[in-house]
């Protein structure tokens, strides 16, 4: 008898062990990693919070992070967090861009796809309160390849036309059906991405804004036609254009 009562305590001990171990596991499996700290003022009370940026990795992909925030610790000992966007990379910026004299908590996300998009986000947290702010939409472009192997670009926002020459590509395109005898078999989109880079910059009149850039491609993402560069100032409550400017992509598609 007492042997039966032996074994039934050593595989309920073995089971304890096992279930805490699974436990302990899984703990350490969403463990955060500090991805950025720092240190600086967004309450405006003049006393420096402690800002880090954190994130969770997959267990079995430790390059994308499927759990990503901000977390704000105070003098007084409480925790804020702000929850983001998964992806595989991620940052964050302390940077007055709604000059209420404050800095605002901007960050980028990378998606991690084939596109090299960013998700952005501007927050205040200006007398300890969690106020998101509005980003700049990408501009809209119309796009199209044009015979004669070229590709044209208008920009709503502005209403100015782009044309670029590819004849630098006149043999990938014909190996691909797009052209034939320099004409176009059929009318074809180019493809107009989001935001690939979305930057806080100074702008000529000394404030801060942001500084964004789109990429324009065709066939493929690596079929890179021209890059779209815009910049942007925040003023009551919202985002005002101030100049683009409009490159072709240096290189062709392979």
């Amino acid at each position: 008898m007492k042997k039966e009562l032996l074994l039934v305590a050593t595989a309920f001990f073995l089971m304890s062990v096992t279930a805490i171990t699974g436990v302990h596991a899984i703990q350490e499996k969403d463990k955060p990693v500090t991805i950025s700290k720092h240190e600086s003022d967004v309450t405006g009370d003049g006393i420096n919070e402690s800002i880090q940026l954190k994130g969770v990795p997959y267990e079995d992909e430790e390059d994308y992070l499927k759990e990503i925030y901000i977390d704000i610790s105070t003098t007084d000992e409480k925790q804020y967090k702000i929850p983001l966007e998964s992806g595989s990379k991620a940052s964050l910026k302390l940077v007055d861009l709604n000059q209420d004299g404050v800095k605002d908590l901007f960050s980028n996300v990378l998606t991690g796809g084939s596109g090299g998009i960013t998700l952005n986000y501007l927050y205040t947290f200006k007398d300890f309160i969690t106020k998101e702010l509005v980003v700049p939409e990408p501009l809209e472009i119309a796009s199209t390849f044009e015979n004669g192997y070229k590709a044209k670009i208008t920009i709503g926002l502005t209403g100015k036309t782009y044309v670029f020459d590819l004849k630098d590509r006149k043999k990938y395109y014909k190996k691909l059906g797009l052209y034939y005898k320099g004409r176009l078999n059929e009318p074809t989109e180019l493809t107009v991405n989001s935001f690939t880079l979305l930057k806080p910059i100074r702008l000529d009149n000394g404030k801060i804004g942001l500084k964004g850039i789109q990429s324009v491609t065709g066939i493929s993402n690596t079929d890179n036609i021209a890059y779209v560069e815009s910049s942007w100032q925040f003023g009551n409550n919202q985002w005002s254009h101030i100049h683009t400017k409009v490159s072709k992509a240096v290189g062709k598609a392979k």
